[in-house]
């Protein structure tokens, strides 16, 4: 009779008393797998992930380490327990549910929620992840519209693609000031734009800027992206704000960057994420200016009601019943 593989199984505490005991006599995994009725691939797995692990300084290597069953069968424990559903617990308690909710309809996002329930110590908490793979489930997608992207999935973070020179005099994001990079200072801004529709045929286009620090968003109305035209809107922008540096992407927008009244420091190529409050300012823009419409149709002072509204100095618009 041909000889069966091993069905896959979770190994158990005893399992491991005894692949333990095994090893130290020196025998081989494949013979252990023999005897324990797994697949040797279980045993090497086993073996690499749960085995005590040693601070690279130590003289013992990795590959090495003793083998110790208490030690693994606490590793597939946390392993287990963290790998299940986060967000489960939101479900059942309704009082946090509760909370979640009210807030995303105030427009919060689930860090700011999440950040909000550690400030006032409430006595509920979910992290900003857990929320997240609440509202992809069936329990919560019906609240992923109040999201200021209303996506109902995770966006996957494209690959870097090759690099392109527009930039005159362009200085990397390797170059700007630590502050500006571990958000310590103020006065470090980020800066985008945001476009009309293509089936519009307009030209009007909005200059946004992102403070870093205080997560403070501006924006004005610009009749196309012409460079002199974006750079003339970020220095009225950052006029008398005590700004430090601005952060930019590669678009063309931006080749007059010498010309604004900061120094400009530009992301890598096709990495928009190393700028990411200004993207997430644009995307909560976007809850009040649908993506394809024709900016015409705003006025300056709808923009500069929408970024108080944003800033927390206006409060936003009754949901209608």
């Amino acid at each position: 009779m041909p000889n069966q593989t091993p069905r896959y199984r979770h190994l158990t505490q005893a399992d491991r008393d005894r692949l333990q005991a095994l090893r130290d006599t020196g025998t081989q995994q494949k013979e252990i797998a023999k005897i324990l009725k797994v697949d040797p691939s279980t045993i090497s797995r086993e073996i690499a992930r749960n085995r005590r692990k040693y601070h690279k300084k130590k003289r013992v290597t990795n590959k090495r380490a003793r083998y110790e069953a208490g030690v693994a069968e606490h590793k597939a424990y946390v392993r287990r327990k963290y790998a299940k559903y986060q967000g489960k617990h939101i479900n059942e308690d309704e009082e946090l549910r509760q909370y979640i909710i009210q807030n995303l309809k105030l427009r919060w996002n689930p860090d700011e929620i999440s950040g909000r329930m550690k400030r006032d110590k409430k006595l509920f908490y979910a992290s900003k992840t857990a929320i997240y793979e609440w509202l992809r489930t069936v329990y919560g997608q019906r609240y992923c519209p109040y999201l200021y992207s209303r996506r109902y999935y995770a966006r996957k973070r494209k690959g870097k693609a090759a690099k392109k020179h527009m930039i005159p005099h362009r200085i990397g994001i390797e170059h700007r000031p630590l502050g500006a990079t571990n958000r310590t200072r103020y006065g470090h801004y980020e800066g985008d734009t945001m476009v009309s529709g293509k089936k519009t045929g307009s030209t009007a286009a909005l200059a946004v800027v992102y403070e870093r620090k205080a997560k403070y968003i501006d924006a004005r109305k610009i009749i196309s992206l012409a460079p002199q035209r974006f750079t003339a809107s970020v220095n009225d922008m950052l006029a008398d704000t005590h700004a430090k540096s601005i952060t930019l992407d590669n678009g063309i927008e931006n080749r007059w960057h010498e010309q604004m009244d900061v120094p400009a420091y530009f992301c890598d190529p096709y990495s928009s994420w190393q700028k990411g409050g200004v993207e997430h300012g644009n995307k909560m823009i976007r809850w009040f200016i649908p993506k394809g419409v024709d900016l015409n149709r705003y006025s300056n002072d709808d923009v500069r009601r929408i970024v108080q509204i944003l800033n927390g100095t206006n409060p936003p618009p009754k949901e209608s019943t």
